[in-house]
């Protein structure tokens, strides 16, 4: 048999599982070559790989979808390989042609094996010639009550698109339209076909590595119940709670699929298992998956490498697999905002900081300081844990989830904890219908503490802005604070829209301490880190600001607060000189004289407010000339209503912009 020896390896993709296929490369010797398109021209895959081409243009199709432009770049880069890694053109028959017709090594199955298991439909015909359990198809024009409910699917590509869940035959015709309108727009093809709705099945499927010796590997069962939208939120193996007798019943009929197609390379064939226990076989990929990580790790494998080696024209190293080790679960980090309909997130990436250690695995595209953009897959990151139990493997997974930092847009990553230390997960009950039932109560606020650590931001934010944990003043908005009286700060947490007052003082002792907070008290306070003592246990609380953004994580919870003024500061808001009303309240009187055009002196009180039982002083910002007044006594003013304009003087000295004096109302 022909024997390709890779040396330089171009990947047709992009982001976590470009730089998983890279570290593998590395690893054999293999010199790596990356594809970008303009959006992505410092995304970490082109940082990583060893040579880089690009793709003009920011939309997929104009990008990672021309497979003409992907085969140029293998040509002018040198390589002799070309792996398509998933989505996009992985599972495109006329692109694998393609790459070979220009004589490049095709890491992937062979174009014929693409072909037959494109169509779902034409997949669904081979596959009961080769004795594959199925679901009776089911004529949308002749279905009646007895068949709902029903499932609609397109023929083509996968992800959920053009899948619609029918319950009611009036609305079978409508569905059927939108189904192959979707289809017809994300693959192509509008081909839809109907068969029956599995309620409270499970998505089980299982790994195969085939070779060109007759070699057909079956690498265990994944369970990837755990969907939204049809795409999968969390997987592991092996399958939990499955009997022998259909274990190795899903296995030998996936064999048989592999074989029944001439199947190389790696690929998976996935089932639906009934709430009863019978398999049916839903697709095969012809490709390497995304939750790929759980098999890898229960059988101390390299697929990626095992691709490499079988497209090289090798043996698989061994006629069986290896044993099967332990339990794996993978979580999926998605930028995306469950509790609002599950909205993509996109903006610059902090911080990405998930814990390293005996286990765990971090498959990422991004690091901190990237940016999510608007063209691609909202997923940042696959977490996957590996451990003797599945127990163990669970909550290693949910504990490093829960001491991660991330920063930035909103992500799934409390959804994620959550899921895994629900009771039916920890049970083992699965089912695609996990998040239709709990959602709701997986995305309510939780348990946390968001009033201590918004105390916490406030304490960080004044040792931040006095530059030592001393007595010097502080600043808030338009007002000039005395450090010893109590200071409040306002918060708003994100995603939920709270809000937090938190008071504190600074003593002339020197660190920030709460005000009229019974039984806590600061241990340390620094801008980035502070230690409090609650009720006499110790907790640490990190922080990172970002503009008007703090990001508070502490054990077993992270919060994002935006920092609201207490006051309006007119220096953000209005040209300078302009005096804005600080606080709603009534102008009591002006200075003696007050009218546009008369000279003024540099912190002379101009206008008096009265709000919260107290009069407070506008004074003027800089000697000048006030050039126009809008309060009168009696007006009642919001905040941020303009009172008057100042125009400074240049050559005098100027003192802080409209600080308002307190002055007790008798």
């Amino acid at each position: 048999m022909r024997r390709d020896v890779i040396h330089s390896l171009l990947v047709a993709n992009r982001g976590e599982i470009a730089c998983r296929i890279f570290r593998t490369c590395r690893d054999l010797g293999i010199t790596t070559v990356a594809v970008y398109s303009d959006a992505d021209a410092d995304a970490l895959h082109v940082r990583e790989a060893d040579l880089a081409v690009r793709l003009p243009g920011s939309a997929p199709a104009d990008t990672y979808l021309r497979g003409d432009l992907v085969v140029a770049a293998a040509l002018a880069a040198g390589a002799d390989a070309v792996h398509p890694g998933y989505g996009f053109l992985s599972e495109n028959a006329a692109f694998a042609a393609a790459v070979q017709d220009a004589g490049l090594t095709w890491v992937g199955p062979p174009v014929k094996a693409i072909e037959l298991m494109a169509s779902k439909t034409r997949a669904k015909e081979l596959m009961a010639g080769a004795g594959v359990p199925l679901l009776a198809p089911v004529d949308p024009a002749t279905a009646g009550p007895d068949d709902l409910p029903l499932l609609l699917k397109a023929a083509s590509g996968g992800g959920g698109r053009g899948m619609r869940i029918v319950r009611e035959l009036a609305s079978l015709p409508g569905e059927l339209l939108a189904a192959a309108a979707e289809a017809a727009s994300a693959f192509g093809d509008g081909e839809v076909f109907a068969e029956p709705y599995v309620e409270r099945g499970r998505h089980v499927e299982v790994q195969v590595m085939a070779d060109a010796y007759d070699i057909v590997w079956a690498l265990g069962t994944r369970d990837c119940s755990l969907q939204r939208r049809h795409q999968k939120v969390i997987e592991e193996a092996p399958a939990p709670g499955l009997e022998d007798a259909l274990r190795t019943r899903l296995h030998d009929a996936a064999v048989a699929a592999a074989r029944a197609v001439g199947y190389r390379g790696a690929g998976t064939v996935e089932f639906l298992v009934s709430a009863e226990g019978r398999p049916y076989f839903l697709e095969m990929n012809t490709r390497l998956q995304v939750e790929h990580p759980v098999t890898e790790a229960v059988f101390g494998v390299d697929l990626v490498a095992l691709q490499l080696r079988v497209a090289e024209g090798e043996p698989l190293p061994a006629p069986a697999p290896p044993p099967v080790s332990g339990h794996a679960v993978e979580a999926r980090l998605y930028a995306e905002d469950p509790a609002r309909d599950w909205q993509p997130q996109t903006g610059a990436l902090l911080t990405l900081e998930v814990p390293d250690g005996p286990g765990l695995r971090l498959d990422t595209g991004y690091v901190g300081g990237d940016t999510i953009g608007v063209h691609y897959d909202p997923m940042l990151a696959k977490v996957i844990a590996h451990a003797p139990t599945r127990t163990e493997a669970v909550r290693l997974l949910a504990g490093a989830l829960e001491r991660a930092r991330i920063h930035g847009p909103v992500t799934n990553r409390a959804l994620l904890v959550r899921s895994l230390r629900h009771p039916d997960f920890a049970a083992a009950r699965l089912d695609t219908g996990f998040y239709d039932r709990h959602l709701a109560d997986l995305t309510t606020p939780g348990a946390g503490d968001p009033a201590t650590a918004a105390l916490a931001a406030a304490l960080a934010e004044a040792v931040r802005v006095t530059g030592t944990p001393g007595p010097a003043p502080t600043r808030f908005g338009a007002w000039r604070n005395v450090p010893s009286q109590p200071q409040v700060k306002r918060y708003r947490s994100e995603p939920d829209g709270a809000e937090h007052e938190v008071a504190y003082r600074t003593p002339r002792t020197g660190t920030p301490e709460p005000y009229d907070a019974p039984g806590v008290r600061v241990l340390a306070a620094t801008p980035d880190r502070v230690t409090l003592e609650l009720d006499g246990v110790t907790r640490h609380f990190h922080l990172r600001r970002d503009r008007d953004r703090l990001y508070v994580d502490t054990a077993g919870a992270s919060y994002t607060f935006t920092a609201l003024p207490r006051f309006t500061d007119p220096a953000t808001q209005t040209d300078p000189g302009s005096l804005l009303a600080p606080m709603p309240g009534t102008v009591v009187r002006l200075a003696e004289g007050l009218a546009p055009g008369v000279a003024v002196e540099a912190g002379q009180p101009l206008i008096w407010l009265e709000a919260m039982k107290m009069e407070h002083r506008i004074l003027a910002p800089a000697s000048g000339t006030l050039t126009a007044l809008h309060a009168a006594p009696g007006h009642q003013v919001e905040v941020g209503a303009l009172l008057a304009v100042v125009q400074e003087d240049p050559d005098a000295t100027p003192v802080t912009a409209s600080a308002p004096v307190p002055e007790e109302n008798a």
